[in-house]
């Protein structure tokens, strides 16, 4: 899927909602325990309530190897269902891999080859031949970390270079559109901090951002799309927690539908202020 596609899929279902399946097995329902794999279960009623409303679903891929084997098994039947209800949904791997060269080869083999995930999250830290592994792959996607949501972005994220007070999150954009392009390339920019958008945005105009950080750690989805959306939208904002774990009683997948819809609503009417519909 390149991003023309992808915008086309975006005006389809009037949404740029990622799902996030951060599903950590301490906050699930408990009845679905007595099923013999209630990680798969609770991510399969929760896919199938809320599919109509999202482009795209984020395993956290923490929440399944933490679990080791079994845990493999669950992210691999969750993709496979993915595929199986709608196999034009983006999947991405949410794993923040970065190393050297022939590591990442294993990674990107790993996640593009084994499990035929749509895109990575990748962290540039090491450079680029810890990133150009991924990109080999024909239709497949890189997702680099550049302005991430989290209290400690502020350690490294805001330093400034001595001679140009560029910021590293601002060179991490600068570097990172060379190695890839708007087919193959998007970048983190967390909703936490919607107005850095803007300048995001003076360093690369076109390509998509996934936007983490909206709903339960109170990113803003109008202060987001104000500042960050872009003539083919340009957006893939995620939500997690304010989703799936809605409710855990035994209508958590109905509730979740409702938080995903009423999310997708709302992100319809931006598209149109936006002419995009």
């Amino acid at each position: 899927m390149n991003s023309r596609e992808f915008f086309q899929k975006i005006k389809q279902k009037q949404s740029f909602l990622c799902i996030g399946l951060d599903s950590d097995p301490s906050k699930i329902p408990e009845h679905l325990f007595s099923s013999g794999d209630p990680v798969f279960n609770f991510n399969k009623q929760i896919i199938e309530a809320t599919h109509k409303y999202a482009v795209a679903y984020k395993p956290n891929i923490a929440f399944y190897e933490s679990q080791g084997v079994k845990g493999w098994t669950s992210l691999q039947k969750t993709l496979n269902y993915i595929r199986e209800i709608d196999p034009e949904l983006f999947v991405i791997a949410d794993a923040k891999r970065g190393d050297i060269g022939n590591t990442s080869r294993m990674y990107a083999k790993a996640f593009f080859e084994t499990m035929d995930f749509d895109a990575v999250t990748v962290a540039p830290y090491m450079g680029k031949d810890s990133v150009q592994p991924f990109l080999m792959y024909e239709g497949k996607w890189v997702i680099l970390l550049a302005l991430t949501s989290n209290a400690g972005a502020d350690d490294f994220q805001f330093l400034e270079e001595k001679n140009t007070s560029e910021r590293l999150f601002e060179r991490v954009l600068k570097k990172g559109r060379e190695w890839g392009d708007q087919d193959n390339l998007m970048f983190v920019a967390g909703a936490t901090r919607a107005e850095m958008l803007a300048d995001i945005r003076k360093i690369i105009p076109d390509h998509f951002l996934l936007v983490p950080g909206v709903g339960a750690q109170g990113g803003s989805l109008e202060e987001v799309a104000k500042f960050g959306m872009n003539n083919q939208c340009g957006l893939l904002v995620n939500s997690s927690r304010g989703i799936i774990f809605a409710d855990k009683g035994k209508e958590f997948a109905q509730k979740a539908a409702f938080k995903a819809q009423e999310i997708q609503v709302e992100m319809a009417e931006l598209l149109k202020g936006k002419g995009l519909l």
